[in-house]
């Protein structure tokens, strides 16, 4: 939500996540897929 806030309102990112209670590192992170992960995902349909 702080995502879209930021996006579609024009708020500063810092104003977003005090508005929405989140750090400003919870914010900018971005998972990393790692192809040994894709591999344990398909474990699951198996």
């Amino acid at each position: 939500m702080a995502k879209k806030a930021v996006r579609s309102e024009r708020v500063s990112i810092r104003l977003a996540c005090c508005a929405f209670t989140i750090s400003e590192t919870c914010y900018r992170y971005e998972s990393k897929l790692q192809p040994e992960n894709e591999i344990i995902a398909d474990w699951d349909s198996i």
